[in-house]
């Protein structure tokens, strides 16, 4: 793995220098895009509005549009803004980490010590496993800040980025009916979900959608012939239904999409 991010972790007067690596690779088919006429491989260009010419990215230089006029910013103007921060995680405290709410999630990395910083690496991840707690913290990444919180996970520290909350959206703006269900469908519900109810084990959930769409690819590549395409239809339950598709799943004990 290539670190991403280096700098150190702040823990009251203790000081941890740090490695960051992401914790996740996709699972996803990488597909190129290619021009439908030809199949040639369609390429991305940094150009000019202006000249039209292409631009290299040493070239490039980041800008904020004030008064019809961009100020141009460099790396030191990011720096500048916050320099204990571009370098520097430092905890402000500890929290329950079933106390913050899991849509706030959005990234998980590694963290590894460097070889000056073991000690005290250890000391942070046998503190935080013994009391169960997480830090939350502050850094920069990207030009950007972010909040985080460190946990322990198997022998090491990872570290979750998480949204602020400026940036999670409100329901106002959907239509949503103020529709009351039913006691006794609630309560047939309720039933249904206590039997579907077992330990959340992640290893049962594959990603089989890409296996199976590997599978196509690689039958088309042989030249054979596809199977007949038929699209799922979307079946919207009817109110005078639900008892009934309740009970029949109560009964079979099997999940349908309806």
């Amino acid at each position: 793995m290539r670190a991403i991010w280096t700098g150190s972790i702040g823990f009251g007067l203790v000081n941890i220098p740090v490695k960051l690596y992401s914790a996740v690779e996709e699972s996803t088919l990488d597909l190129d895009m290619l021009d439908k006429k030809d199949h040639a491989n369609i390429k991305f260009k940094r150009v000019n509005e202006r000249t039209g010419k292409e631009v290299a990215w040493e070239n490039i230089v980041r800008g904020y549009l004030i008064n019809e006029k961009y100020v141009v910013l460099d790396k030191q103007d990011f720096e500048r803004a916050s320099p204990e921060k571009t370098k520097h995680i430092e905890i402000l405290n500890f929290v329950n980490e079933k106390e913050i709410d899991s849509t706030y999630f959005e990234q998980p990395y590694f963290l590894e010590p460097e070889k000056t910083g073991t000690r005290a690496y250890a000391l942070l991840r046998e503190a935080l496993a013994k009391t169960g707690k997480a830090g939350v913290g502050m850094f920069v990444m990207h030009n950007r800040e972010h909040i985080c919180i460190i946990k322990v996970r198997g022998n090491a520290l990872m570290l979750n980025r998480i949204r602020f909350e400026q940036e999670m959206r409100e329901d106002k703006e959907l239509s949503i009916p103020k529709t009351k269900a039913k006691p006794a469908e609630v309560k047939m519900a309720v039933e249904l979900i206590g039997k579907l109810t077992k330990k959340f084990d992640i290893g049962k959930y594959k990603d089989d959608y890409t296996d199976k769409l590997l599978k196509i690819i690689k039958s088309k590549a042989k030249g054979a012939k596809a199977k007949p395409y038929k699209p799922m239809k979307v079946v919207h339950s009817k109110a005078s239904d639900l008892m009934d598709q309740l009970k029949a799943s109560l009964s079979s004990g099997k999940r349908k999409a309806s």
